[in-house]
């Protein structure tokens, strides 16, 4: 993908009612990640995210965001991404190619208001662009879908580059860190901020309550674990999404680097007093988890959030999600993901059932002692003491 450049069609309003102006806080930040930590609920946020991803989307949309603003097309017709669908489906207004006037115009905080396609500050129209919709999504995404051949060649390409770049890591786990955390012979569980994350840990409590596998988190993964009431035993990632806290909690932790040694992100870490590692490669930081977990003998890895197919692959729109697709082939039998363990897990009785059998269980119990001698017996000395407390209780009255 990376090095391609292909039309980008434009994405046409659907026809109807214009929609009603809604106002709201602007939050900017050119990095989405980044700005759904500050996000808080009923803001607009202004973004610079060509094809919007599904994880993305969903974090703005558990924001609480109101409205959408970015500067890009969020569907460019590269590929089908899933982004703006979850966009509408949650309610959230979005707005696409309104141009770096955005940016330029609006301040962090300042009062902005959307009206059909156009932003405006303070009565001022501010950027104009395309207001989608649920049609005109659906339009586009058809639109995309078309191209899909070409990125398919693009991203057996970029495999075929990273196969070549990091053949030693993949075939002989040259350049793993020697960690101190224990995993061999070990369940190892790795969460990533990603796709059903939240309902992926919550079914996999018993799992994790029985098995105590190795907790490593990926950046915000580490923030999952911990508002999940867990503390991570480890933390991979290049340290742009976890928060200060959950760096400090204990956990050992593993910066991922550029293939020429530079880790940008080991200086918050050592600014927080906090030891590090360093795991240079080309890799996403997911796999550089699944790598090390591997490399070290885990006996099972599980997946939480990962990316765990073509779709979610190519909806990553990196080049670099070529590595994990290499790295599933890698970690092949060891790696489940949690959707499979969920279902291992989940109970099948409903609530109603299991209601309907503990009501069964008590009339029998009822019936049982009703009909034998010993229990006619204990129903007379019951029957008694509650006669005496009641009189007791009358007379106290």
């Amino acid at each position: 993908m990376a090095g391609m450049r292909l039309p980008i069609p434009t994405l046409r309003r659907a026809r109807g009612t214009e929609p009603g102006p809604i106002s709201g806080l602007a939050r900017l930040d050119r990095r989405t990640k980044r700005l759904t930590g500050r996000l808080r609920p009923g803001e607009i946020a202004v973004i610079d995210h060509v094809d919007l991803d599904r994880v993305a989307a969903d974090s703005l949309v558990a924001a609480g965001v109101t409205a959408v603003l970015n500067v890009k097309p969020s569907i460019s017709g590269r590929y089908p991404n899933l982004g703006p669908e979850v966009l509408i489906q949650g309610g959230v207004v979005l707005v696409d190619n309104l141009g770096e006037e955005v940016f330029q115009g609006i301040r962090e905080g300042q009062v902005v208001s959307v009206e059909g396609g156009t932003v405006l500050l303070g009565g001022e129209p501010v950027a104009t662009g395309v207001r989608q919709d649920a049609e005109s999504v659906a339009k586009a995404m058809a639109e995309a879908r078309e191209g899909l051949s070409v990125q398919l060649e693009a991203f057996a390409a970029n495999t075929m580059d990273y196969l070549k770049q990091e053949r030693d890591l993949l075939l002989d786990g040259v350049g793993v860190p020697d960690v101190q955390t224990s995993i061999a012979g070990r369940h190892v569980l790795i969460v990533v901020r990603g796709y059903d994350y939240k309902d992926d840990l919550d079914v996999l409590r018993p799992y994790i309550r029985e098995y105590k596998p190795v907790l490593i988190g990926v950046d915000g993964g580490a923030d999952a674990l911990v508002e999940n009431g867990y503390t991570p035993d480890m933390i991979i990632g290049d340290m742009d999404s976890v928060t200060d806290d959950v760096l400090r909690c204990g956990a050992e932790v593993v910066v991922h680097a550029y293939p020429d040694g530079r880790a940008p992100g080991l200086q918050r870490v050592e600014n927080l007093g906090v030891d590090a590692l360093t795991f240079p490669a080309a890799a996403t930081s997911e796999d550089l988890a699944m790598l090390l977990a591997d490399e070290k003998g885990a006996s099972l890895i599980v997946a939480v959030g990962t990316h765990a197919n073509l779709v979610e692959f190519l909806d990553k729109g990196r080049g670099g999600m070529a590595s994990t697709f290499l790295t599933r082939l890698k970690v092949g039998g060891k790696l489940v993901d949690a959707k499979g363990v969920s279902r291992l897990y989940r109970q099948n009785i409903s609530g109603s059932a299991l209601l309907l059998l503990v009501l069964s269980a008590m009339a029998a119990m009822a019936s049982a002692v009703a009909v034998s001698t010993v229990g006619k017996a204990y129903l007379t000395v019951v029957s008694e003491w509650w006669d005496n407390f009641v009189f007791q209780l009358s007379n106290l009255i």
